[in-house]
This record gives C-alpha cells, structure tokens and sequence, in this order.
C-alpha cells in the first residue's frame, strides 16, 4: 500500500523531474520570463559540486603550472615535468574537497527539503579553490 500523502510532504521533487545536464547555469536576471534550473537530489548536487570543484581547482593548479613554465623556460628538458605533476596533485586536491564538500552540501539541503541553485555548486568550486590559494600563503609573515 503506497501513502501518497507522506510522499508528497517527503519528496519535494516536482513530478517527472529530471536532474538537469552540467553545467545549466542560467541568467539570474529574468528577461523573459524565469529559465531557473534547480537541483532536488543530493547526488546531482554532490556530482555538480565535484565537477566545478575539478575545473576550479585544476584550472588554478595549470594557471601555476603556466607560470612556472614562463619562468623556468630556459630549463626547457625538465620543465615540462611541471604541468603533469600541478594537474596530478589538483586532480587529487579537488576530488578530495568535491567529494566532501559536495556530500556535505548535498545532503544538508535533502535533509532541509530544500532545493539547489546549479550557480550554488560553481561557487562552492569557486570557494574551494579560493582557501586552497589562500592557504598556501605562509602565515606567519603577517603577524
């Protein structure tokens, strides 16, 4: 015997929903009318949450790794070890943190019954790569 009642108190999902593709961003701002795209169930937020984690983190390790290059250009038989070993560790980095991060985000707003904005995964990505360069600044220099 199926309880219609609970279901529609418990599962906030709209009928027939589908998880929408990556990214689905969308203008906040309506223009025509709202094109909102939402995010009901904690794997969708946890999947969208890793995947913009992924391309913050790495894009920010390769901007490191690029500058290393330009730097050390002279050096040109080692250097290009850099860029492989920057998106290794800021591969491990980022599924390391999207992983956290987005369980904990994911299953905050389900047991909320709340739903997700796709931009609330992007800037979660945005934080994340945010504390990673602004822990790699020693400091003790500024004490």
């Amino acid at each position: 015997m199926s309880n219609n009642f609970l279901k529609t108190i418990v599962d906030t999902q709209p009928i027939g929903y589908t998880p929408p593709p990556f990214p689905s961003l969308y203008w906040p701002f309506p223009v025509d009318g709202t094109q909102t795209a939402y995010l009901y169930d904690a794997h969708s937020m946890w999947r969208f949450t890793l995947f913009w984690t992924l391309i913050c983190v790495v894009g920010v390790h390769m901007a490191a790794a690029g500058y290393a290059v330009a730097m050390q250009w002279r050096n040109w038989k080692l250097i290009w070890i850099a860029p492989m070993v920057y998106l290794l560790i800021g591969g491990i980095e980022a599924l390391i943190a999207g992983n956290v991060v987005g369980g904990l985000v994911g299953g905050v707003y389900s047991v909320g019954y709340f739903r997700m904005s796709t931009w609330i995964p992007l800037s979660w990505g945005v934080i994340n790569a945010l504390v990673l360069i602004l822990s790699s600044f020693a400091i003790q220099g500024g004490l």
